[in-house]
């Protein structure tokens, strides 16, 4: 699965013990780009749970939409 944001990872990365916020506690940073908080993650991930492989996926407006084609400027369409 993929979603149409820079990152492509369904979960976060926990950082070394030494990156742990006393006020916090343990900090992520968030690889799929969905968070509210980012570059922390936020848990928003929990969304992607059920995104299917092969499928690329565009969050707008907090829904979640398949996408049929993705164009880029660096394609010749």
């Amino acid at each position: 699965m993929t979603r149409l944001v820079e990152l492509e990872e369904t979960g976060p990365r926990k950082l070394d013990p030494s990156d742990v916020d006393d006020e916090k506690g343990d900090i992520a940073v968030c690889q799929c780009g969905l968070s509210g908080s980012f570059p922390f993650c936020d848990g928003s991930h929990r969304r992607t749970r059920d995104e299917e492989d092969g499928t690329t996926y565009v969050y707008e407006d907090g829904e979640r939409r398949a996408v049929e084609r993705v164009v880029t400027a660096d394609d010749d369409a």
